[in-house]
């Protein structure tokens, strides 16, 4: 089932996405006359649209709308070619921006200093990606009455962890559990 955008094909089978205003080249621009910029950026002035179309082929290139909502439209002389390309190019660039998300660690006061070196490691790695990191120390039966050996445990972590990121919220008792998170610098 297709979604709601207006999606056609095409001749060799890909889908075209027409939601996205297309942009219009040479022969395409309506509109008579057109504000014009020449490829090293100085303006040549409000001229008609056939004469903007023969200097962009005197140039060797295209005449591209790039303001149609302008009064008159803004046209470039450029390589369209090159100019989608470079669009394009910046539109995937900024869909792989990286989503931060939140790792916990959990440790208890009994945990072996080896688990905690272990569990450490795995938490620079996360920061090193950019994640956040919840470091939750958690308690439970008698070792509530050993909180300090908690705070300790929870202190040494942090403490290992000051290089690679920042305090965002401090170490914070709630019930049986003592959390704080540390994120990426």
């Amino acid at each position: 089932m297709e979604s709601c955008r207006d999606v056609t094909s095409s001749r060799k089978g890909f889908a075209i996405d027409r939601t996205q205003p297309q942009t219009r080249i040479n022969g395409q621009i309506r509109t008579s006359p057109v504000r014009v910029i020449d490829p090293e950026g100085k303006q040549l002035g409000v001229i008609p649209t056939e004469e903007a179309i023969a200097r962009a082929r005197d140039f060797g290139l295209d005449l591209v709308e790039v303001a149609p909502t302008e009064k008159p439209p803004v046209c470039r002389i450029m390589d369209f070619g090159k100019y989608k390309y470079e669009k394009n190019k910046k539109r995937a660039g900024a869909a792989h921006t990286h989503q931060t998300k939140t790792k916990e660690i959990r440790l208890r006061p009994k945990t072996g200093e080896h688990d905690i070196e272990f569990k450490v490691k795995q938490a620079m790695g996360f920061l090193q990606h950019k994640d956040k990191v919840l470091v939750s120390v958690i308690f439970k039966g008698r070792e509530m009455a050993h909180v300090e050996e908690g705070r300790r445990i929870m202190e040494s972590v942090i403490a290992t962890l000051s290089e690679f990121g920042k305090i965002e919220s401090p170490p914070q008792q709630q019930g049986k559990k003592m959390s704080c998170t540390i994120a990426p610098k």
